[in-house]
């Protein structure tokens, strides 16, 4: 059953505000690690958050669906198709689903970064209704060769909610991590994608 505009926003800042909370307990419970021996790297490792990414993301992946029961969730399921939108599902039970993905950025990074490719996102958001897309950012500093979350800056936010900006030269929506938030509403939503977007060619 498809949402009204009031219920569908709604649900969407719930959605953030619960996967948020999720990811800040995770942190807590590993919140630094070391990525290997530093007599291995006794010059500490290169701070290029591109080198360590993937790994960060498996730790924080690997570590919510270890302590899912803790956390209070059923599961996290990271074993899905390279072609899903999302990363990741949360379970909270057999009824209630989180489609999440998770971006790392270093604590002194501030780029426009790629988001998702716009074709993939409109037929996803235009085939399933009540289907929501979250991101939770990451930030993290190096130390010699730990990493080390910042615990006060988890962040999360849908991209129903970005402001609206497609890279002509691979038509990928892309935003700031930090951008300041648009509330708009689903069908608003797939218009501007549909207006802005160099891929998505309608019947």
């Amino acid at each position: 059953m498809q949402t009204n505009l009031v219920d569908d926003i709604d649900l969407i800042k719930e959605d953030i505000s619960t996967m948020k909370d999720f990811f800040m307990r995770v942190i807590r419970i590993v919140p630094n690690f070391g990525i290997t021996d530093p007599k291995i790297l006794p010059y500490g490792l290169k701070p290029h958050t591109r080198s360590v990414s993937w790994i960060v993301e498996q730790v924080i992946v690997q570590q919510a669906k270890f302590y899912a029961a803790q956390l209070g969730v059923e599961d996290v399921d990271f074993d899905l198709p390279a072609t899903a939108l999302h990363d990741y599902i949360v379970l909270q039970d057999q009824s209630v689903k989180y489609y999440v993905n998770i971006k790392i950025t270093s604590s002194t990074k501030r780029n426009k970064n790629d988001i998702a490719a716009v074709e993939k996102l409109y037929m996803q958001y235009q085939a399933h209704p009540n289907y929501r897309l979250i991101y939770a950012v990451f930030r993290f500093s190096f130390d010699n060769t730990r990493i080390l979350f910042d615990q006060d800056s988890i962040h999360a936010f849908s991209p129903q909610f970005l402001p609206i900006y497609i890279n002509p030269r691979n038509d990928k929506l892309q935003a700031y991590y930090y951008a300041p938030s648009e509330e708009r509403s689903r069908e608003e939503f797939l218009e501007i994608l549909r207006e802005k977007s160099n891929s998505i060619i309608l019947p």
